[in-house]
């Protein structure tokens, strides 16, 4: 065999440049620059996009459990104000009225209670912008030269 034939055979081919690779050995700094200036803006308003999609979703669920609080409140004063005077005054002819006052606040304070701790867990639901913050803390790694990001 023939040295010539036996030394190409071995050799491995060299890889071929990445479409980025090549775009940056044939462009100027101003157009790369450029480039960066508005990839930087597209990622921007991209953020802010998701960052109102995010709010948007989140106000719902707030106001959800803000409406809950609102029944509650108007809910438990009306309650209180018309069936704790009958039930008062049923209870005057068993006990003395201001007994029959205490039974009764105690039992619209209970349903109080259980209303608050349903809009509490309405409230609680409410989960601000999870993915518009863990996106956000990518972009400084992202900017960083000579450093691979995920």
């Amino acid at each position: 065999m023939s040295e010539a034939y036996t030394s190409g055979a071995h050799q491995a081919a060299a890889p071929l440049p990445t479409e980025a690779e090549q775009r940056s050995a044939d462009a100027t700094v101003g157009e790369l620059l450029g480039e960066v200036t508005k990839n930087l803006s597209k990622l921007m308003r991209q953020e802010v996009a998701l960052a109102k999609a995010e709010a948007t979703e989140s106000a719902k669920v707030a106001g959800k459990g803000a409406g809950m609080f609102a029944g509650a409140a108007i809910g438990g004063h009306f309650v209180l104000l018309f069936l704790s005077l009958a039930l008062m005054w049923g209870l005057d002819a068993l006990m003395p009225i201001g007994w029959a006052a205490v039974i009764v606040a105690v039992i619209w304070g209970i349903i109080a209670a259980v209303l608050a701790a349903k809009g509490k867990k309405e409230m609680q639901q409410v989960k601000g912008l999870p993915q518009t913050a863990e996106t956000v803390k990518e972009i400084p790694p992202t900017l960083k030269p000579g450093e691979q990001t995920r």
